[in-house]
């Protein structure tokens, strides 16, 4: 007589394989004949679970960015590579996208070949903590706000101008300057400040003559304050924004009164124009002095 367990045994098998098969989700195929890689929003990576960008904000974050042709972006954490293949495919930019898992990054060189782009659109597999991205142009990213605030000292550092644009989450004391929600998602750009703080000695032609100003400026991030002294002793206060290399400062008269002063930082020179009390306007520039300050990072 046989044994009853191995009459079983067949039957159980195949029900488990029906079962299972009815749960199962259906794999690509890839044109090679290969199996495609498909990832799952949530899944587990380096740092943060992946969940995608929709491509409506992708698109509203390069366009906060002024993204064009001229621009490099490169995109921290690159998931499966569509802000990197928008960035060349609609903005003609080059791009370049930093990804830690090795399949996302075999999907997205398959995507943008697809996509047709892929001369402009590369792909590394690397940790951004250990990256240099300093070419960039324009940073895009979705990451955590911990990771935000990790970065911040190395994303201060990169060349006045640089526009970094951000999903759904800021980086604390240093204010965005400008903010945008699409479908409910929020998104954040700010403009890599020049280094601004410190004493200055302003030139300026006034109606008295050729004069020096001295000027101490504070900065915070992109905020300034501080005092600009006149030769004949007298000071105001001065407050105001620097956006990438360009600045606005404006001077604060002991009546209240404000005088408007613009300019644009070259390293350890300053130039551009001021508007005095009687409305004309003056060119100026101004080199570092003694005892300069950092900004605050």
């Amino acid at each position: 007589m046989k044994n009853p367990r191995n009459l079983l045994l067949p039957a159980m098998v195949a029900l488990l394989a029906v079962v299972l098969a009815g749960h199962a989700v259906p794999a690509q195929e890839a044109p090679s004949g290969t199996i495609e890689y498909t990832p799952t929003v949530g899944q587990a990576g380096k740092d943060v679970i992946w969940v995608p960008t929709p491509d409506a904000l992708v698109e509203r974050m390069l366009q906060m960015a002024g993204v064009g042709p001229r621009d490099y972006v490169i995109d921290l954490g690159s998931g499966d590579g569509r802000t990197v293949i928008m960035a060349v495919e609609k903005f003609g930019a080059r791009a370049l996208g930093i990804e830690y898992n090795p399949e996302m990054v075999a999907l997205s060189i398959r995507k943008a070949e697809e996509a047709g782009v892929s001369h402009k659109a590369k792909f590394v597999e690397a940790d951004i903590f250990e990256s240099d991205f300093s070419e960039a142009t324009v940073i895009t990213m979705y990451l955590l706000p911990r990771l935000n605030l990790k970065l911040r000292p190395i994303l201060l550092e990169l060349r006045p101008g640089t526009r970094i644009v951000s999903h759904a989450f800021r980086m604390e004391e240093w204010e965005p300057d400008e903010e945008s929600t699409v479908e409910s998602r929020n998104a954040y750009l700010w403009i890599v400040p020049a280094k601004v703080a410190g004493n200055w000695n302003i030139n300026v032609a006034t109606e008295r003559g050729d004069e020096t100003w001295a000027l101490t400026l504070t900065q915070e991030f992109q905020m300034l304050t501080g005092r600009v002294q006149f030769p004949d002793g007298s000071s105001d206060l001065v407050d105001g924004r620097v956006r990438g290399p360009e600045f606005r400062l404006d001077v604060i008269d002991s009546d209240g009164s404000r005088r408007e002063i613009e300019g644009r930082a070259f390293g350890n020179r300053l130039a551009g124009t001021l508007r005095d009390a009687g409305g004309i306007s003056r060119v100026w520039s101004a080199e570092r002095g003694e005892g300069t300050g950092s900004p605050r990072t």
